[in-house]
């Protein structure tokens, strides 16, 4: 069966075709960088490397392009409040391009910690100015913008079909607004320039047609996709956040322009939640990949915990969760170390594998195709390739893992050496006796094709 992909724009499972032969051009919505990245906001960007895996799996060169927005993100989703980033740089008291640089960097400490593939384009909006100056005066000389005292609004009202990403109400958001309009002509209008205020200085501001002042938040990615992609690419993924307002608004920009909805498809995953609900990182209520890794969970459990849900579904955090994770991969890690290398991928598990995955990136069935691969009758070094071939869209460096080394008491190595001797002999209550011993003394024993492998039960729990 050819890769399917859900599709926002259609509301349908759609057979991919790229637009380009053998390549994909693929935009992620990267992280507004005022704070900490959460994990629900990874589990986006896991979603998306599994995308991107799959499509390299289906033999597709992909050019990634993922943003950094530091600039124009404004605290209401109205073009209301301030700059997410001037808010940031007064929370700690640093300057908005110092906090910027130091989240920056730690998002992409978050990324390398979960192995996702670096992009081939990283661009941020405080480098394409220029760029995003250039497509708003596009659309002015197009009659899509007009000025109010504080900027340059986009005018919704231009377009029949604005907001059909997300199904929008618009008479009945016109009719129900809650917000106060001011100059702006309608609810669904949004900034693409803001001026800096009369009063007040901002630290990100620069010169345009307009005024002094600043992008909008929507702008940057129509204006950075149609430079590294074109106007017409294949996938625009980001979180189902961005569909009823950001992702409505780069289509808008973008038809006005160029007369495109951006992106062939349009890929949203969905939310991670915690008992009291959606993760937020405005609330404050967020947990950072860093705060599970001082817990002493593995970053890769986070990202094991993510493919065991499919990106289009809610997926509950909590502790067992996360525990169940971690013991799941663990296990798969210490049955896999002990294969030996030199077999070829079972072609019927390697189908039933690219089947599930190509069924909308199914990582749930996938992993099921996983575990009855580790138990199944197959030779070792059959396994271990075939695994590898699946950890290709997993992620989850099984090769690189090393097993730590333990040192065994000559007592205890003298009790496992009796028992070898016992299951050589098949005596098996002899075996199991000196198994219940070894148990007693503080230790697991497993056993392989290469033999008995002892496991201090401490550094089990």
């Amino acid at each position: 069966m050819p890769l399917a992909l859900y599709d926002t724009w259609s509301r349908t499972l759609r057979a991919f075709t790229p637009i380009q032969a053998d390549h994909v051009g693929l935009y992620c919505c990267g992280p507004t960088v005022y704070d900490h990245a959460h994990i629900g906001n990874l589990r986006t960007y896991v979603f998306e490397d599994v995308l991107r895996r799959v499509l390299a799996l289906n033999g597709y060169a992909v050019r990634h392009v993922v943003n950094i927005t530091d600039v124009g993100h404004l605290v209401s989703d109205a073009d209301e409040g301030e700059d997410k980033m001037e808010k940031g740089s007064r929370r700690t008291g640093e300057s908005a391009w110092a906090i910027a640089e130091r989240y920056t960097a730690d998002f992409m400490s978050d990324w390398r910690a979960l192995n996702l593939l670096e992009p081939t384009v990283w661009c941020r909006a405080t480098d394409h100015i220029a760029e995003q100056i250039e497509f708003i005066a596009e659309l002015e000389r197009k009659g899509y913008t007009y000025r109010t005292a504080d900027g340059v609004y986009f005018d919704t009202g231009k377009q029949d079909d604005y907001g059909f990403l997300a199904r929008l109400d618009i008479a009945g958001l016109q009719a129900g607004k809650r917000i106060a309009l001011g100059e702006k002509q309608r609810a669904t209008d949004f900034a693409l320039w803001k001026f800096g205020p009369p009063d007040t200085m901002r630290q990100m501001e620069w010169d345009s047609p307009w005024g002094r002042g600043f992008p909008g938040w929507h702008i940057e990615c129509s204006a950075m996709s149609a430079k590294y992609l074109s106007p017409w690419f294949d996938i625009h993924c980001g979180g189902e956040d961005h569909i009823a307002v950001h992702h409505s608004n780069e289509i808008a920009q973008t038809q006005a322009r160029h007369g495109t909805r951006l992106a062939n498809f349009w890929m949203h995953g969905h939310f991670l939640t915690l008992d009291a609900g959606k993760m937020s990182k405005s609330g404050g209520d967020f947990v950072r990949l860093q705060t599970l890794i001082e817990r002493g969970i593995d970053p890769l459990a986070y990202r094991y915990l993510c493919l065991s849900a499919h990106y289009r579904s809610s997926l509950r955090f909590n502790a067992d969760a996360l525990d169940a994770a971690q013991s799941a991969l663990d296990r798969l890690r210490r049955t896999y170390v002990r294969w030996p290398d030199g077999g070829t991928p079972d072609l019927d598990f390697s189908a039933r594998f690219q089947a599930e995955v190509d069924q909308d990136l199914n990582l749930p069935r996938a992993l099921a195709v996983l575990w009855e691969v580790v138990r199944s009758d197959l030779p070792a070094a059959t396994r271990r390739a075939t695994v590898d071939r699946f950890d290709a869209v997993f992620g989850l460096r099984l090769t690189e893992w090393k097993e730590d080394a333990v040192a065994v008491p000559v007592d205890i190595a003298h009790i496992a050496d009796e028992r070898e001797k016992a299951r050589a002999a098949k005596d098996w209550n002899e075996a199991d006796r000196l198994r219940d011993h070894l148990r007693a003394e503080g230790w697991h024993v497993e056993d392989s094709a290469s033999g008995q492998v002892l496991r201090r039960l401490d550094k089990m729990q």
